[in-house]
C-alpha cells in the first residue's frame, strides 16, 4: 500500500466531520450551560434537534459551509 492509497483511507470527510462538529457543539454548551448560564443547554437542544431533522431530510446547515470550504463527500469506491 502506498502512502498515498494511506492517506486516502484515513482522510476526513464530510460526515465526519460534520459529527466531530456536533460533538463538539454538543460538549461545549455543556460545559457552558453548567458553569456559565442554563441558557445554553438551549444550544445543545438546538444542535440535537437539527441532527436528527438530519437523519430524515439528509440536509443539514453545516454541511452547506463544510462543502462550501471543500471538504470532500464521500471516499470513491474501492477497487
Amino acid at each position: 500500500m502506498t502512502s498515498q492509497e494511506k492517506d486516502k483511507e484515513h482522510a476526513m470527510y464530510i460526515d465526519r466531520w460534520l459529527r466531530l462538529i456536533a460533538g463538539a457543539f454538543v460538549l461545549l454548551s455543556l460545559g457552558l450551560g453548567y458553569w456559565v448560564s442554563p441558557y445554553f443547554f438551549l444550544f445543545t437542544a438546538f444542535v440535537g434537534l437539527n441532527l436528527l431533522q438530519s437523519g430524515f431530510t439528509d440536509w443539514c446547515p453545516m454541511m452547506f459551509f463544510l462543502r462550501k470550504l471543500g471538504v470532500p463527500a464521500q471516499c470513491s469506491a474501492k477497487t
